[in-house]
């Protein structure tokens, strides 16, 4: 076989190597196309994000896990002084983007609800940082309790691993509502209505 003949050779196999490839890809994408569309349903904007969890039947609901905590200010937290409340747990970090976005919200929050039956706990999962929180706190001028989370409270409520990570609590203490994420307040008055309902 000459030279010639040989890369012709070559050159043949190469482009029919690559006419299957375009045919098996070409096959693949249909197939793709075919089973996207006709396997999912679509999906639809709802009142709540789609990291929402809620148990809206009482009696479903897990009590809360209780800690008893170190505040900015010095004292000692317990979640079951606030009993009776509605609470919500937000754990953060300072360096947290989604965190401070969710602060201002969290503040007017605080300042909608009479005092005596609405509260927000600020969980703060700063470790290398932990320094900087009663600053920021100060800073932001944040006007409910902020006390230092430990590793063991992450891993009590569900083993944290993004923040923020918020969790509604009914006036029993038990778990309502869930959220991964930054949250609008608009969500959380909802479930608050909703409780006060109960």
């Amino acid at each position: 076989m000459s030279k010639q003949q040989e890369e012709k050779r070559v050159l043949g196999l190469t482009k029919k190597q690559r006419s299957h490839i375009y045919t098996a890809l070409f096959v693949l994408v249909f197939l793709i196309f075919f089973f996207v569309n006709n396997s999912f349903e679509e999906t639809k904007p709802g009142p709540y994000p789609p990291n929402y969890k809620a148990k809206i039947d009482p009696s479903s609901r897990e009590t809360a896990p209780e800690f008893q905590l170190a505040s900015v200010t010095g004292e000692i937290i317990s979640l079951s002084d606030y009993k009776e409340k509605i609470v919500i747990l937000d754990f953060w970090a300072t360096w947290c983007a989604p965190c401070r976005k969710a602060i201002p919200d969290l503040i007017e929050l605080k300042n909608e609800y009479p005092a005596d039956k609405f509260e927000i706990i600020g969980i703060s999962l700063d470790t290398d940082t932990k320094d900087d929180v009663k600053p920021f706190v100060e800073q932001f001028k944040i006007n409910y309790p902020i006390v230092y989370g430990e590793y063991n409270t992450a891993m009590q409520y569900g083993n944290i691993q993004s923040i923020p990570t918020s969790f509604v609590l009914d006036k029993e203490g038990r778990i309502y509502s869930s959220y991964i994420g930054y949250v609008n307040k608009d969500i959380y008055k909802k479930d608050i209505e909703k409780l006060n309902e109960e």
